[in-house]
């Protein structure tokens, strides 16, 4: 026997109306209840989200931090939000704190990120801690169940109630001995360091036999005739004739000996022609050789750098051996004292 109630076409239009509306109202619990308990199974296993923060009031500008915890599996990977952006944002990041871990239990991890903020809009501040969640091919955004509340208010100035004067002047305070008693307590010790230092390099001095003024006296010149051969010295070890600067080797020659002479005779001999140095050395007292090798040197000398000629090896060699024989033969005698129990008689040394 069939059931009138399911037999559609036994149905009129008003009954078959309010057929449909009685399975509506008992099939809608039943799917949203499905649907519900399908959506209280991913939010049990997914990580669940807190937040706090550290003042429920601040003034504007102030600083105060704020956290957000996060309970999750060990293998579920969520991602903080991020506060250095410019521009819209409410707050200003002033320091980005670590991820911090709170506990473990077997496979459950807790963990807290903070932030150190600063706010510059007044009013309440509503915050609701979230974070992003990712795991296998779901990506969402999780929320704490609490909202929070921060307070930021301002000051108000009253302009009208007040009046307003001119920029007080300068105040001069008295002075206090504080203010530089740090100091003078560095420069005394500082003071005595450098003078146990110095009372030290006296001693160290006056043990060497010499005074600590002798440190800034400039060095005493060295005699004319060790200046000429050092500057010889430096000549050869140039090799200019060798390679083919026959004008430059005998410039330097000559002016070497022309400040040898300067310096031993006291003839401006820098200044002066081959000629005038000639007559010049004439009045002085040297041997007879020394004079003939110079004058020979000073004529070979304005042939090359005059007269472009080019000497032989023997001959380049030859003038330097002059040179430093001049040198060596009109250099100051040394006087040695020896002392006898007799006859005590000052020698010369060569």
């Amino acid at each position: 026997m069939n059931n009138p109630i399911f037999n559609i076409r036994n149905l009129s239009w008003s009954k078959l109306s309010a057929t449909l509306c009685v399975i509506v109202l008992f099939a809608s619990p039943l799917l949203w209840a499905d649907e519900q308990a399908t959506q209280s199974a991913v939010r049990d296993d997914a990580p669940r989200v807190s937040g706090s923060i550290d003042v429920d009031s601040i003034g504007i500008g102030d600083r105060f931090v704020y956290s957000i915890e996060v309970d999750k599996d060990v293998m579920q990977s969520v991602l903080f939000p991020s506060f250095a952006g410019k521009g819209s944002e409410a707050y200003e990041l002033i320091e980005d704190m670590p991820v911090d871990t709170l506990s473990r239990e077997g496979r459950r991890l807790k963990i807290r990120k903070s932030y150190r903020l600063a706010a510059f809009e007044e009013g309440i501040h509503s915050v609701v801690p979230q974070v992003m969640y990712a795991d296998k091919n779901i990506v969402d955004t999780l929320y704490g169940a609490d909202t929070l509340s921060l307070l930021v208010t301002t000051f108000q100035i009253d302009s009208t109630s007040h009046a307003i004067f001119d920029i007080k002047p300068q105040r001069t305070l008295p002075f206090k001995f504080g203010e530089i008693s740090g100091y003078i307590k560095w420069v005394i010790i500082i003071l005595l360091i450098v003078a146990l230092l110095l009372y030290a390099l006296k001693r160290i001095l006056a043990y060497y036999g010499k005074n600590i003024t002798d440190i800034f006296k400039p060095a005493p010149p060295l005699p004319p005739h060790v200046e000429a051969q050092m500057a010889l010295e430096k000549l050869r070890a140039q090799h200019l004739w060798q390679e083919g600067e026959h004008k430059l080797y005998y410039s330097t020659l000559t002016d070497i000996l022309r400040a040898y002479i300067a310096g031993r005779y006291g003839i401006g001999a820098m200044e002066m022609t081959t000629d005038e140095t000639i007559e010049a050395i004439r009045t002085v007292e040297m041997p007879q050789k020394s004079a003939m090798d110079l004058v020979g040197i000073l004529r070979d000398a304005d042939l090359v750098k005059f007269a472009k000629a080019v000497p032989e090896s023997e001959e380049n060699e030859s003038a330097f051996r002059a040179a430093w024989d001049f040198v060596e033969q009109t250099k100051p005698v040394e006087i040695v004292e020896e002392e006898d129990d007799d006859d005590p008689k000052p020698k010369a040394k060569n």
